[in-house]
Parts: C-alpha cells; sequence; structure tokens
C-alpha cells in the first residue's frame, strides 16, 4: 500500500469521525435543548394562576443513588373551554414505578372517581386535586398508593396527538366497535373506532383511550389507557424512534410540564430504556372500592381498606419472598446422603 493510499484512508477516516461526531453533538444537542424546555417556569407554567402551589408539602426529589424506586405521576387534562390560568381536573391519573434494582416497571391507573382526603382541601374526588397544583395532586397520589411520588409530568389532549403522531402511530388491537358523539364540543372530539388491528394515529388514538360509554365504564378506559401507554412505551424504545427523539420532543415540548430537572431526565431516560413491564393494575382494584354517594348526591368510588391497599401496592413493586418448601429442603438433604435427624434420644 502506497504512502499516498494509506494518507487517503486516514483523511477519510478522520472526516467520518469528525462528521459522526458532528452528528450526534448535534443530536444530543438537541436533546438538551428540548429537554429543558419541558420544565415550564413563571408566566409558561400552566399553575401561574394559582396561589401559593408550593406551599403544598411534597416529598423531594430523591438524590439518585441507583437504588431507590422512582414513582412518577402522569396526569393527562382536557383543557377545552377553559379560561387562560383554568386548571381543568385530570382527565387520567397514571403512577409510573420504576425499580432501577430489578430494572421492572409497573403502571397504576387511578380511577378519577375515587373520593379521599385531599391535604388541605377536604374529601374530593382524586381528579380535583391538581386544580390545586401539581404538588397537591402528587401528594394524593402518595396517600392513596402509600409510596413517595417524587415527579409529575403534565400534558392535555393535544400534547396527546403530538406525542403519538411524532412516534409515527401505533399498530394496535382495537377489542370492540366504539361510537359517540357530542354537540357540546361542536362535534371536534366524537369517537367512530371499528373493531380490528389497526394502525393509530393521535387523533384516532385519542378516541381509543377517551372511549368509556359502555357497561364498565370508567374501568375498562382506564385499562385500555394502559395497554395504550404499554404499547406506546414499546414503541419508543424501538431503534428508529431514538433516532428521531429530537423531532419527537420538539412536538410534545409545548404541551408538557414537569418537575423533572434535566439531569433526572436522563438519568431516569436511561434506566427507562433498560427496563421492561412489570404489570399494570387499576387503582382501587375492584376488590378494595366500593360506590358511595357524597352529600350532594353525587356518585363516587371509595376505597374500603386503606392499609390493605397499601400493602397490595407494596407487593406488587416489591414482591414478597416465596417461603422455602420444607419438603423440598429435605429432599435435597437425602439426595446429598445426610439423613435427616431424629429428635428421638437413642436408648441407653
Amino acid at each position: 500500500m502506497t504512502r499516498k493510499t494509506k494518507r487517503t484512508i486516514w483523511i477519510s477516516l478522520a472526516a467520518f469521525v469528525l462528521i459522526v461526531g458532528g452528528a450526534a453533538a448535534f443530536y444530543f444537542g438537541s436533546i438538551l435543548n428540548q429537554l429543558n424546555g419541558l420544565q415550564k417556569e413563571g408566566d409558561e407554567s400552566p399553575f401561574a394562576g394559582i396561589e401559593n402551589v408550593e406551599k403544598v408539602n411534597a416529598p423531594d426529589p430523591p438524590k439518585w443513588e441507583g437504588t431507590d424506586t422512582v414513582n412518577i405521576l402522569v396526569m393527562g387534562v382536557d383543557a377545552r373551554g377553559l379560561a387562560k390560568g383554568e386548571v381543568p381536573r385530570s382527565d387520567s391519573m397514571m403512577v409510573v414505578s420504576l425499580d432501577p434494582l430489578t430494572k421492572k416497571i409497573n403502571l397504576f391507573s387511578i380511577l378519577r372517581d375515587t373520593y379521599m382526603n385531599i391535604d388541605g382541601h377536604g374529601k374530593e374526588r382524586i381528579n380535583t386535586a391538581i386544580t390545586h397544583g401539581p404538588n397537591t395532586a402528587m401528594k394524593a397520589a402518595s396517600d392513596l398508593l402509600g409510596i413517595p411520588v417524587q415527579y409529575y409530568v403534565y400534558t392535555d389532549f393535544q400534547g396527546f396527538i403530538k406525542l403519538v403522531d411524532a412516534v409515527g402511530g401505533v399498530d394496535f388491537d382495537v377489542e370492540k366497535d366504539m361510537h359517540y358523539t357530542s354537540k357540546a364540543d361542536n362535534n371536534e372530539y366524537d369517537i367512530d373506532l371499528k373493531k380490528g388491528y389497526q394502525h393509530l394515529d393521535g387523533n384516532t388514538a385519542l378516541m381509543y383511550v377517551r372511549f368509556r360509554h359502555d357497561a364498565m365504564s370508567d374501568f375498562a378506559r382506564s385499562e385500555r389507557q394502559r395497554e395504550f401507554l404499554k404499547a406506546v412505551a414499546a414503541k419508543m424504545q424501538s431503534t428508529t424512534t431514538i433516532a428521531k427523539l429530537p423531532s419527537i420532543l420538539e412536538e410534545v415540548s409545548p404541551y408538557v410540564d414537569t418537575n423533572l430537572t434535566l439531569s433526572d431526565m436522563w438519568k431516569l431516560g436511561g434506566l427507562g430504556y433498560q427496563s421492561s413491564m412489570n404489570g399494570s393494575e387499576q387503582i382501587p382494584p375492584m376488590n378494595m372500592l366500593k360506590e358511595e354517594r357524597t352529600a350532594g348526591g353525587a356518585q363516587v368510588l371509595t376505597v374500603t381498606n386503606e392499609e390493605k391497599l397499601k400493602q397490595h401496592i407494596q407487593d406488587i413493586i416489591h414482591p414478597p419472598a416465596e417461603p422455602e418448601d420444607s419438603s423440598t429442603v429435605t429432599e435435597d438433604k437425602t439426595a446429598s446422603g445426610d439423613e435427616p435427624k431424629s429428635s428421638e434420644q437413642p436408648a441407653q
């Protein structure tokens, strides 16, 4: 190989490294810029009009040690028809729990009509907690589940549509025909889906997760939301989607607010990519709730045993160790040549 040929190869390699390095710098720089924009402050915050929001006690985000379970409250709201600065009730509430040791994710969807004590505001439906600020909403979710909820992510219908469209839509099996019309919102969010496996874009995906006009109402809807969120999470972990991450973040950023810092998002994003879904649960589960009526006559859902519910959550996040089978231990000892010892004393 001539000196000129070697020089050409080295120049080509150097150019390749510079191009790749520049592309990587642009990629990660774009991601950092977009992540910075997710945390809204001042007038840009959807909670700017709420006074004394930060006076509510909420758990401080833990210093990342790589061992603490992290719990994130994800809230979707319907902001249609509200005045500027007015905070709507949450249409959906989910807590995403990530365990960095097992690298497992648990998803808990909270029924919005769950009736409980909202810290500082008396007994209300849990979906009203966000109208008092994100700290109040996190505290309510924490009190219900019995786990520290350190972070929140808040978005509206438009943010959901933008996210699904940005990842290229999701192939999903719609389990039945879904149809609903409403003149109240000028038919803007009517629902019309046919049963079967199909490609859902942002608008049709919103139809799917909003539908509750059947016998199981919000119970079935919360299950659909969990299943669809798992499908979106799986799509987000694909190599193709990761490559498009800067443009995805650019699309959803105007519609999202969170208390996650840039450092938090970077670390948790890496953890989420390495983790797998462990399971999803409706909270409260059917066997721990009852329907009641408030003093005003409105129907709500209450928890029959709060401590039992909190233990149920702990058993899901940190499953108790299975007791060792004594018969198996005896068999193992016999197989190894060790006879079980008798409790009787030998005859004198």
